[in-house]
């Protein structure tokens, strides 16, 4: 006796229609974040996920430059803060100041009132000033003096680090590498990428920053939410689902790993593999998605036992040979 095999899934015009104005919005911002590819992407799935992106790399490689262009194509505010030593939380939240016409306290909204935070630097501030932003990134909302605020909607931080080898460094706590969906690396641009950036930056000017008029508004702050709460409503077959648990679970008694991903590992490779599938055009999420987003969603997530570190081993080396052993289902 012989069975039919069921035919491929195919992308529904709904679903294509939602990966057209993603890579929309995606191809907005490339006009004037150029090259870096990858850095693109995985910064675009997060912002369809509803989550928060932790950028590693050394300093002037278009940070800003992404989170303003980011901002304009959306119709978003944003704003940046500059994490230094001296930097207190309440630089960050805002705080109450008291106003003697009024003979009353207001409160001040701080930066973080906006839709694009850049947290640059991150690292370069004390563990006190870092945790100005974990109420924030988890429950949408910030308290000055007792009194809860809720963040515009959408919120995206988009924090950078230096790497930790750098002097003058605060490494910041598995708590708050938690809140992150991803941790991004972000490297020097390939030649052909550096030329054009040069190119775009000193025609003709003196300031040696990219002219962003080009960046058009493609999307608004209501369409934003639209895409997220598509990527949020999309299905994910139970197999998908029960991959994506194995390999979060796989990092806890792998060898070399001494602490593994946490329930929000898992959370994450679905949420991220869910707009993996939208950026793509498919209202369906396939083993392929979450294998291609494992590395950014777990790479933070995970600590290396120091017998790693002293072969040179490092996180991403790892996370490579584990999902070769991870049996992915059939299509």
């Amino acid at each position: 006796m012989t069975t039919d095999t069921p035919p491929p899934l195919q992308p529904t015009p709904a679903s294509s229609a939602l990966g057209t104005q993603a890579q929309a919005i995606r191809d907005e911002v490339a006009k004037a974040f150029i090259g870096q590819e990858e850095v693109l992407d995985q910064v675009m799935l997060a912002l369809l996920a509803g989550g928060h992106v932790l950028l590693e790399g050394v300093p002037g490689l278009g940070k800003t430059l992404l989170v303003r262009a980011l901002s304009q194509a959306l119709g978003c505010t944003h704003a940046r803060v500059q994490f230094t030593p001296d930097l207190m939380p309440s630089d960050i939240s805002g705080h109450a100041v008291y106003d003697p016409k009024q003979e009353r306290f207001e409160v001040r909204k701080g930066p973080v009132f906006t839709h694009v935070l850049l947290a640059d630097e991150i690292n370069r501030a004390p563990a006190k000033t870092q945790s100005a932003l974990l109420e924030a990134m988890q429950e949408q909302q910030v308290t000055i003096e007792g009194k809860s605020f809720p963040l515009p909607p959408p919120f995206l931080c988009l924090a950078t680090q230096n790497p930790l080898e750098l002097e003058g460094t605060y490494p910041l706590p598995e708590a708050q590498l938690d809140r992150f969906l991803f941790k991004v690396l972000i490297g020097y641009p390939a030649l052909a990428d550096e030329k054009r950036m040069v190119a775009a930056v000193c025609d003709g000017r003196m300031a040696a920053d990219f002219d962003l008029s080009q960046v058009q508004q493609v999307a608004s702050r209501d369409d934003v939410l639209a895409l997220q709460q598509a990527t949020a409503s999309l299905r994910v077959d139970a197999a998908v689902l029960d991959y994506a648990v194995r390999i979060a679970s796989a990092t806890r008694k792998w060898p070399g790993i001494a602490l593994g991903a946490g329930p929000r590992g898992s959370i994450a490779l679905v949420r991220a593999a869910r707009a993996q599938a939208v950026l793509a055009g498919r209202d369906f999420v396939t083993p392929d998605d979450v294998r291609s987003i494992a590395k950014p969603a777990l790479r933070h997530r995970i600590a290396l036992a120091p017998e790693l570190h002293i072969e040179g081993q490092n996180a991403d080396a790892v996370l490579h040979a584990l999902l070769a052993k991870v049996d992915a289902p059939r299509q």
